[in-house]
């Protein structure tokens, strides 16, 4: 008796495959996605769309992507993704946070300290970002904390953020806190190094944690 034959398991589209297809989407002037959306459209992993879309960079197909004239906030999302984003955070924070230790007024040093650390009824993230954009502030470059406002309005948006379905280190308040303290001081102390080398190191626990978190959605 001839055995029969057993339905072909779906595969997911090969990575040559895959760019061939976001080729033809961006020839006909649509703009990407981001990894995430695009992951979930093609029943791939994200970094099988990672892979593609260095195949197209590769071969220059990406320079008419929106990602070459992106201007605004909206181009930005849709094109861009969580490492990105910290990794521009690196690169710009601790150097506003050494210009804060030399330009801040005792004002803005006083505003710094207070957001230092997050009251109980406040939201952890809105407190976050109340006390990073004080830093940009007190920088006393207004382009730079413009550049930054946006770079955190990016950050924030849904699509980019990595979420997260477990629940949160209860003592990450504390050490995030602590870590803004230790920039707060800094700066209160008009020690620019100290100031910069504090923001690289919380910064770097950020990064951690979205790497963290990456990982174990990839997982899934």
């Amino acid at each position: 008796m001839r055995n029969q034959a057993r339905p072909e398991a779906s595969k997911e589209p090969s990575i040559t495959t895959l760019a061939r297809q976001l080729r033809t989407r961006l020839s006909s002037g649509e703009a990407l996605p981001a990894e995430r959306a695009l992951a979930e459209q093609y029943g791939v992993k994200r970094h099988r769309v990672r892979q593609a879309l260095a195949q197209l960079r590769e071969q220059g197909d990406l320079d008419s992507s929106p990602r070459a004239n992106a201007v605004d906030g909206e181009s930005m999302i849709r094109s861009t993704n969580p490492i990105e984003v910290i990794e521009l955070r690196l690169a710009l924070e601790p150097a506003l946070a050494r210009l804060a230790a030399v330009r801040a007024t005792p004002l803005e040093i006083a505003r710094i300290m207070r957001a230092a650390t997050t009251p109980a009824d406040a939201q952890r993230n809105t407190q976050d970002l109340v006390f990073h954009k004080l830093v940009a502030a007190a920088s006393g470059n207004g382009l730079a904390a413009d550049l930054y406002a946006l770079l955190r309005k990016v950050g924030s948006d849904a699509r980019v953020r990595v979420q997260s379905s477990d629940p949160q280190c209860p003592n990450r308040l504390a050490q995030r806190d602590q870590e803004h303290h230790g920039v707060a001081e800094a700066i209160a102390a008009r020690d620019p190094e100290r100031a910069e080398a504090a923001m690289r190191t919380h910064l770097n626990a950020v990064h951690r944690i979205i790497l963290n978190r990456l990982m174990a959605a990839n997982a899934a």
